[in-house]
């Protein structure tokens, strides 16, 4: 057997992208599993949601914006913090960036090994990755639990449902229209990547997505869902991934395996039913060692760092 190229470096096919309009305010950037943008034109400015990993990539999302109105960029929403989401962002040139307060403490905290992780394991969807400015994208604004945006007319709820995907998870959503923007809270046929995740609280989360009924949603990653039927999809499939890891990781945790055996179980267990999911090999060595942490007494996510990716994708995969 062949050791599996590390996460998804070998990743080189180029998506086709998709900008679908969900209502007269709402758009979805998106394209074939790889990360999605979201974009909000209000009646004086626009909001984006996710902002594409440089701002080279940026400029596409730009180039459609611009298609339809003329209205300036003001604000740029970080539903958390992943270098792929997040450092596009100077190629809007926008007045504020917008977060959660425990998103920016995640920033803080791990930052500039999150930059360095994710560039490393997925160098396709760094394009142009010498035109990220140095450093790294630090919101204007913070808040805690929920605010309110006006764009004149239409407001946006930017609110944190819960933890799941990582522990600054924001969703924004559109009360009078019934569209929500859930960041990587939800996948649609991509699999969840799961390597800062809180396991426990992520069913929980989507329960509390469901119960505002959307009537459309932009997932993470995957086809914008553009029925309440397609949401409801998008949800379960999401549930019963991040299920299925867990259950069958305490199996073996409460079997007194050790990681290699727990992940070797998790991933023949999950294949029949995931592995046509978009970067399914590339999130099960690191979804499965967080989970396998969570149930271990880490509470809260390990930092990964370009150096404990290798050496955890060797351990598991070599």
């Amino acid at each position: 057997m062949t050791a599996k190229a590390f996460a998804s470096q070998a990743d080189l096919e180029e998506k086709k992208v998709s900008f679908v309009q969900l209502s007269a305010n709402a758009y979805a950037y998106t394209a074939e599993g790889d990360p999605n943008t979201g974009v909000i034109v209000g009646d004086d400015a626009v909001m984006v949601i996710d902002t594409q990993a440089t701002p080279v990539m940026a400029q596409d999302v730009v180039r459609r914006i611009r298609e339809v109105t003329d209205k300036p960029i003001k604000y740029v929403v970080l539903s958390h913090y992943h270098a792929v989401r997040v450092l596009g962002a100077a190629g809007y040139q926008p007045q504020h960036i917008i977060a959660s307060r425990d998103t920016y403490d995640l920033i803080v905290e791990r930052g500039e090994q999150d930059k360095a992780s994710e560039i490393g394991r997925f160098p396709r969807l760094f394009r142009a990755v010498e035109s990220v400015p140095p450093g790294l994208t630090w919101p204007t604004i913070t808040f805690e639990g929920r605010m309110s945006i006006w764009l004149g007319r239409l407001e946006v709820q930017l609110i944190q449902l819960g933890r799941g995907h990582t522990k600054g998870d924001t969703v924004a959503w559109l009360p009078q229209q019934g569209i929500l923007f859930s960041g990587d809270l939800v996948e649609f046929d991509a699999t969840p990547y799961a390597g800062d995740a809180y396991f426990r609280d992520w069913p929980q989360t989507l329960d509390n997505i469901a119960a505002l009924q959307p009537a459309a949603l932009v997932p993470g990653r995957g086809a914008a869902l553009t029925t309440p039927e397609q949401v409801q999809q998008g949800l379960a499939g999401t549930r019963a991934f991040i299920t299925d890891v867990r259950e069958c990781v305490q199996a073996g945790v409460q079997a007194g395996k050790d990681l290699n055996a727990v992940y070797k179980d998790t991933y023949a267990r999950l294949k029949p039913k995931y592995a046509g999911w978009v970067i399914f090999d590339h999130c099960m060595p690191f979804d499965v060692t967080r989970c396998y942490d969570e149930m271990t007494g880490h509470a809260d996510p390990r930092i990964w760092t370009a150096e404990r990716d290798v050496e955890m994708w060797k351990t598991l995969e070599g």
